[in-house]
């Protein structure tokens, strides 16, 4: 059994992220909201993702907490309209293969099993 690490990854029928649409507005917003951050209405609906996207900005990490596998990158995706914060997998974290403007899709990998079998799934982005 796999479960998404945060609930707005959706893994089937096919993984994609799914957030929260004002319906005044139609700002886009990760996870529960009461009110919309921009218009403060009230009233939201489900919006799919898009899972491909537009590399809007990054950086690499170069020194991280102890056991976490440095360097990495991690930057923000434009998915036709939202922006998404995700690491960017699929790629050696070295500025000559990573930049602004390379189109990315959405990639899901395991990140660890507990004591009764269960896997955590992530996500991230890579290059198209």
């Amino acid at each position: 059994m796999s479960i998404p690490i945060v609930d707005y990854l959706v893994l089937e029928p096919k993984p994609h992220l799914v957030a929260q649409e004002c319906t005044a507005c139609k700002a886009k917003v990760f996870g529960r909201h009461n009110a919309c951050p921009a218009c403060f209405n009230e009233s939201f609906a489900e919006y799919e993702v898009p899972t491909t996207g537009i590399l809007k900005t990054f950086t690499i990490v170069q020194f991280a907490a102890k056991g976490i596998p440095v360097p990495y990158t991690t930057g923000i995706v434009n998915c036709g309209g939202m922006d998404v914060a995700a690491n960017i997998t699929g790629v050696e974290a070295i500025p000559e293969n990573i930049t602004r403007g390379m189109e990315v899709q959405l990639a899901t990998f395991p990140l660890g099993k507990d004591a009764g079998g269960v896997e955590a799934i992530g996500f991230g982005f890579e290059p198209v």
